[in-house]
């Protein structure tokens, strides 16, 4: 077996501690080689060699948590999320039911409540330890399973603190009951302290459990825009319905308006609008003819379309895309390293300060009033669980990254997703990312008449040697020329990598040499170009990419191509120039042609004549000089640059969104999707450290105000479960982010 990816759902974690377990035990496993576990989305990442699924299962549950292996050909049957909300709202119901009687005798404590009756028969300490023992053991159980768990994995998380702190103030009022005079009874019991506690953390639980719901709303929208039926069409030419699972690559499928695109596929008949507004963020539907590409999941507008089907499954656009976003997800940020060495030490740490306080208030604050060192001892120990710390990265980056996802923009891994804002230049790539990518034939001219052929058999001798190329200038002159190749026989064909192409041809039983390609191809081979020179600069200096044309050692002519600037490519790149980058434009064109161009977007820097398998080479050149350096390309002919970079990214066409090779895929060919990304990292980071800021600030100054006796046991309780709601709740703004245009 080759190195495999894995992903496990995971449950009953309950702080970040749980996590780091988690990732022990699965470290543990023989072949094993990298793990991630995630608290937030609850799970865990795993990359092994030779290792079966069902091991790395046992392991998690060996150490005393539940797994599953997740099922991307069928991800919506997982509904553990909704369960888990389920299960921890009844609980929280059930245990307020039993708590607000409990709640209600705390009244009778304080003076400035000795207005509000308050039966006997409730402040008897027998029925309050009555309510108060199903809400300690059997509603909150889940918090001495959690403990046992953690204490057996050699760790100590929130559960520990949880239990330790209402366990305390339980068994403390049991002591008391039985043993404690009735004066001392009145007033010093804390059965309200526990269960209101436990209460108040479920109710947290249940709050957090939602809202973790609501930030992996990116991929459940993506989730759902998966057809479930399709149009396929039989052999005798009739339609039937049937679920998109059955269909397979080659079937002719029909595409009505107003439907989803049941899966990729090629227009084979008629023309239509289509709206891939949910996959690019593109909001103007999209013209479709045949021959062009339809995405999964998109919507058919206004006209029927018959299509073939290209790819199913996990080879699916939209199945790449969840792949992509899912991966961001579930990846860890760098800045999320200081928040888990933190939490590994946290909660030994607040054990000792509950310690330390306990014996302080004992025996030399108050010394002998063991109540009120139990009621601040127990206020350290919950206002310290490091929910809060262990959410507040993982949470912002689901939201960041499904929101780009939103705008059209995949972010590969987390760890991009953060240093993206810090991009100081950006590298474009001329063709396909500041211009279209299509060029047309503009010019051809010749002069025949040093030779023994005419101007139409150079031409077909020209569309001749050009079919051979899979460049895409060569394509453009292949289209722009309409001569008859027929009579011309191609031999000996050769590209000249970055220069241009050679060949021997037989036109009319006669053999000529032919070159078309630069003027350092023809240099190269002793050619004279003075004679074409000049025209060659003014066509240059129009923006124009002109290649010369030689047959037989003689200049004859030249053949000239342009392709047009995108629409919005100018307007991209002087948001990138406000923002204070240094904008970098590489092409392989001359440095005429290039000149032009970049004059055109506002482009000050250029690198021309620039060969494919150098262009890596000046994105270190940049780098070296202290430079953060993005670079946009294709995917393809760019990959050497794109990785030499420190963010890669691939302009895309909604289906082509060249995953392998980038860190960023644009979904939309569109500069202005460049602007998104660094605007969502931008604001990501900005998240993250809000988050930690209060995740650190609340646990710094809540210990030592609990442990001064300042703060009710059951207001940590409170401020602890609003801690963790408060940082998610933060998270999800990000969900709201406007596209930056």
């Amino acid at each position: 077996m080759a190195t495999q990816q894995y992903q496990l759902q995971l449950s009953g974690m309950s702080c970040a501690g749980c996590a780091k377990t988690i990732e022990r035990a699965l470290q543990g496993v023989d072949g094993v080689s990298s793990v991630n576990v995630n608290f937030a989305t609850e799970i865990a990442a795993v990359e092994a060699d030779n290792v079966a699924a069902n091991k790395l299962v046992e392991a998690v549950k060996e150490a005393g948590y539940e797994a599953s292996v997740i099922d991307h050909e069928q991800p919506e049957q997982d509904d553990s999320r909704e369960r888990v909300q389920q299960v921890q709202f009844y609980k929280f119901i059930a245990a307020a039911i039993l708590s607000v009687p409990l709640l209600y005798t705390m009244l009778g404590h304080f003076s400035w409540t000795s207005g509000i009756y308050v039966p006997d028969w409730l402040m008897n300490p027998w029925v309050q330890m009555a309510l108060a023992t199903p809400v300690q053991f059997i509603i909150g159980w889940q918090f001495y399973k959690g403990s046992y768990t953690a204490l057996r994995g050699g760790a100590a998380n929130m559960d520990v603190l949880v239990a330790l702190g209402t366990s305390a103030a339980y068994f403390y009022s049991v002591y008391l009951a039985a043993f404690a005079s009735k004066q001392v009874i009145h007033g010093g019991l804390y059965f309200e302290t526990s269960a209101v506690l436990i209460t108040l953390i479920l109710l947290g639980k249940w709050f957090e459990a939602r809202a973790k719901g609501r930030s992996s709303a990116a991929i459940k929208q993506l989730l759902n825009l998966q057809p479930k039926q399709a149009l396929r069409e039989r052999n005798d030419g009739e339609t039937e319905q049937v679920n998109v699972a059955e269909l397979k690559l080659g079937d002719v499928i029909h595409i009505k308006p107003g439907q989803q695109v049941p899966a990729d596929s090629e227009v084979l008949s008629g023309e239509s609008a289509v709206d891939e507004s949910m996959l690019t963020g593109e909001s103007v539907p999209a013209d479709k003819q045949v021959g062009d590409s339809l995405t999964g999941g998109t919507i058919n507008k206004n006209g029927f379309l018959k299509a073939k089907v290209k790819k199913l499954g996990k080879d699916s656009a939209l199945a790449q895309i969840i792949k992509v976003v899912e991966q961001a997800q579930t990846s860890k940020a760098p800045i999320q390293r200081l928040a888990d060495q933190v939490s590994a030490i946290f909660v030994p740490v607040v054990l000792g300060i509950a310690v330390i306080t306990f014996f302080v208030w004992a025996f030399w604050y108050q010394p002998g009033d063991y109540g009120s060192a139990l009621e601040a001892t127990v206020a350290v120990l919950v206002i310290a669980c490091p929910c809060a710390l262990g959410l507040a990265t993982p949470t912002s980056i689901m939201a960041g990254s499904g929101r780009a996802a939103q705008m059209g923009v995949l972010f590969k891994q987390s760890e991009i997703l953060e240093i993206t804002h810090t991009v100081t230049s950006v590298v474009l790539d001329k063709t396909g990312t500041i211009t279209e990518g299509k060029p047309k034939l503009t010019n051809l001219e010749l002069n025949t008449s040093i030779l023994k052929l005419n101007d139409g058999q150079v031409k077909a001798a020209v569309k001749a040697l050009e079919q051979q190329s899979e460049h895409p200038l060569a394509q453009a002159v292949v289209t722009g020329i309409t001569e008859d190749t027929k009579s011309v026989i191609i031999e000996s064909f050769k590209a000249h990598e970055g220069r241009g192409v050679s060949a021997s041809l037989n036109s009319d039983n006669n053999t000529h040499f032919i070159r078309i390609g630069t003027a350092r191809l023809m240099q190269e081979n002793d050619i004279d170009c003075s004679a074409w020179i000049e025209r060659k600069e003014t066509l240059e200096q129009e923006g124009k990419t002109v290649m010369l044309i030689s047959c037989d050692q003689q200049l004859v002519g030249l053949v000239a191509v342009a392709d047009t600037v995108r629409e919005n490519s100018k307007e991209a790149i002087t948001q990138l120039k406000q923002r204070g980058l240094k904008v970098v434009m590489i092409t392989g064109d001359n440095q005429r042609t290039a000149e032009a161009i970049a004059k055109q977007v506002g482009i000050d820097h250029i690198f021309a004549e620039v060969l494919p398998e150098h262009k890596a080479k000046h994105v270190t050149e940049l780098r070296e000089q202290g430079e953060i350096v993005a670079m946009v390309g294709d995917g393809i002919n760019d990959a050497p640059a794109l990785a030499t970079a420190h963010v890669g990214i691939a302009m895309g066409t909604g289906t082509d969104v060249a995953l392998e090779t980038a860190d960023i895929a644009l979904m939309r060919a569109d500069l202005r999707s460049l602007i998104d990304a660094l605007f969502v990292s931008e604001k990501t980071v900005r998240n993250i450290r809000q988050n930690l800021f209060w995740a650190f600030a609340y646990n710094t100054l809540g210990i030592p105000v609990a442990a001064s006796g300042l703060l009710a046991p059951w207001l940590a309780g409170g401020a602890m479960a609003l801690s963790s709601v408060s940082v998610v709740l933060n998270a999800l703004r990000l969900q709201r982010l406007p596209t930056k245009r």
